[in-house]
């Protein structure tokens, strides 16, 4: 008898394969250079996490975080922004309680009188010794190490 031939599978596998990275944002320190001590705009937020917080977003697919930047403060504040430097890139993953983000944060300037943008409860302009304490995600540190910056030139060290 002769031997049968093994017969002939096709398997074909699709793996998908998904990682869990963190998700880019920006946050925008937007000094209002037309008024005394250069104060800075803070938004009071609608949706959770409820609180203050410094203008930001997410970046868009396809969108550099320049781009972001701008968007982002034009939709929650009205503002044309002049971005005047990247100050420092936070990203502890617990810094936003929905998910693991990680934050290009630009020092802005900008002129005029801002306004809330429909996902803000409110807005106000704030001086270094005026800031609320109710801050949401990590932006009292984020302003901590601004307001440093700002008034003695020492950036955020690297963690």
């Amino acid at each position: 008898m002769g031997e049968r031939p093994a017969p002939i599978v096709n398997f074909r596998f699709f793996w998908l394969v998904t990682y869990r990275n963190p998700t880019p944002t920006v946050d925008i320190i937007i000094e209002l250079i037309d008024r005394s001590h250069r104060p800075i705009v803070l938004i009071e937020r609608k949706n959770p996490p409820l609180g203050w917080a410094i203008p930001g977003g997410f970046v868009d697919y396809g969108e550099t975080v320049e781009t972001a930047a701008r968007r982002e403060a034009l939709e929650e504040t009205g503002l044309q922004v002049e971005l005047i430097e990247q100050f420092h890139v936070y990203s502890d993953p617990n810094r936003d309680p929905r998910q693991h983000t990680m934050s290009v944060v630009f020092i802005a300037t900008a002129t005029g009188q801002p306004k809330a943008g429909d996902d803000a409860k409110g807005m106000d302009v704030f001086e270094s010794w005026r800031v609320p304490t109710n801050l949401c995600f990590d932006h009292d540190r984020i302003l901590q190490d601004y307001w440093r910056y700002r008034h003695y030139g020492i950036r955020p060290r690297l963690s």
